[in-house]
């Protein structure tokens, strides 16, 4: 079973829950092992990746998916994979810290995440 990290902006995230699948994207990160250390880090590249989205200030999103094979880019990740989502509580300034930790949530807290802010 692979652990596999998807880099998303709210707006993706909004569209992954209205499709009920996410797109991977050359931008997914795949735990090297099912570690604590390594999921962290593969939690951690995908929210690097997630802020590099982003068009200024705004909430780092990591959608985790638990996949029979590592996805290619392209692949469709239907919801019934979708384990965990990571997030940011509030919207971030550019400059701030990028080790800041994600909040964890259930893939059934979706819609509260989204209603946070209100999408981007």
């Amino acid at each position: 079973m692979s652990r596999v990290y998807l880099p998303l902006t709210l707006a993706g995230l909004a569209a992954a829950r209205d499709e009920g699948t996410v797109v991977a994207t050359d931008d997914l990160v795949v735990a090297v092992d099912d570690s604590e250390e390594q999921e962290y880090a593969a939690l951690m590249t995908a929210a690097d990746a997630s802020a590099a989205l982003l068009d200024g200030p705004g909430r780092r999103v990591v959608l985790v998916a638990e996949l029979d094979r590592e996805p290619q880019p392209g692949d469709a990740v239907p919801r019934k994979r979708w384990a965990a989502l990571h997030a940011d509580e509030a919207d971030r300034p550019v400059d701030a810290d990028p080790d800041d930790d994600l909040g964890w949530y259930g893939v059934q807290e979706i819609d509260a995440v989204l209603g946070v802010s209100g999408g981007e």
